[in-house]
């Protein structure tokens, strides 16, 4: 099986055309859905494109981060620090500022990560990663344990992000922008370079290609569009803490990304959607005597996280695609 089959970097027709239809269905939640479901469906495309960054290491440069959140929570705390307690700021300022802090974090931390392989890779970046969180745990100017409140979300001029609808609308246009930008790039000489180094980075060098800092880059845009998220995130959510910088939300986005199923971007969008309604499904899970089922949640997503890994090991996304292509032949 060639590796980009194997990572899914081409959907079938039916498949695109049934995501097509999907995103047309999301689009109109606005309109049809009650507030909760707006804010739920909301920050389900907050954690797509979480998950579409942390793909960009994962499944198609072949770098597994166990540090990623650190640039998600970077970006919060940064819009968080920008917004004065009695007034909003400028959108049109902040967000790049924040991005571009959470990308010049990762160009920083991956000076130093990229060099390592493998096991060392995943150990550094989480060593990184935990500096990071305990250095805003322990550093009551930086907000502390108890972290930072946002009283407005950021001011855009042309449109009032404080209404559910239209947040909901600037963030589904972010998510198909980051998906469109990044299928692009999978494409383009960068993305296939990212993919031979994935496969074979040693021959990658004998070709000629500077693995080093190609991987440098795809680490410091993978930064970047988390940093995206992060703003996102405490823009809707109004609140930032530690805690969305610790190991679990980087374990969060691996799980997304997998449940998806990796090297389509699509299959990240698929496995955050997933993650995130299964996270409430297992939570809602009713009592069984003196057994209290939802608080055991991470047991059950646990079981199913493995259960896809073995009866589908390219994801949802790979799944669907192969009934999909079962389908069309039993109709020929």
């Amino acid at each position: 099986m060639s590796a980009p089959k194997a990572q899914l970097e081409t959907l079938p027709r039916s498949l695109t055309l049934m995501l097509a239809v999907a995103l047309i269905g999301l689009a109109a939640v606005p309109v049809f859905g009650a507030d909760y479901t707006i804010g739920l469906v909301t920050s389900m495309m907050i954690m797509a494109i979480f998950a579409m960054s942390l793909d960009l290491l994962q499944g198609v440069t072949g770098l597994v981060s166990l540090g990623h959140a650190a640039f998600f929570g970077l970006a919060g705390y940064a819009l968080a620090f920008m917004t004065p307690s009695g007034q909003a700021v400028s959108l049109w300022w902040t967000l790049p500022l924040a991005v571009g802090a959470s990308a010049l974090a990762a160009l920083l931390i991956g000076f130093f990560v990229v060099r390592t392989h493998g096991i060392y890779f995943i150990m550094v970046t989480m060593a990184f990663a935990q500096m990071v969180y305990f250095l805003f745990f322990d550093i009551k100017a930086l907000g502390g344990s108890d972290g930072l409140y946002l009283n407005f979300k950021p001011d855009a001029g042309l449109f009032d992000l404080e209404d559910k609808r239209v947040f909901f609308w600037f963030t589904l246009a972010c998510l198909v922008a980051t998906y469109a930008f990044l299928r692009r790039l999978l494409f383009s000489p960068f993305g296939r370079a990212l993919a031979g180094i994935r496969a074979n980075e040693h021959r990658m060098r004998a070709l000629g290609f500077a693995s080093f800092s190609h991987k440098l880059a795809a680490f410091t845009l993978a930064g970047a569009l988390a940093g995206l998220a992060g703003y996102l995130w405490a823009a809707q959510t109004g609140f930032m803490n530690p805690e969305l910088m610790g190991f679990h939300m980087s374990a969060h986005a691996i799980m997304m990304v997998i449940l998806g199923g990796m090297g389509n971007f699509a299959g990240a969008i698929v496995g955050a959607f997933a993650f995130e309604y299964l996270l409430h499904l297992f939570k809602d899970l009713p009592d069984i005597g003196s057994f209290r089922t939802g608080k055991h949640w991470q047991l059950w997503m646990g079981l199913f996280i493995v259960a896809i890994v073995i009866l589908a090991p390219r994801g949802i996304l790979g799944l669907l695609a192969r009934w999909l292509q079962r389908k069309e032949t039993g109709d020929d």
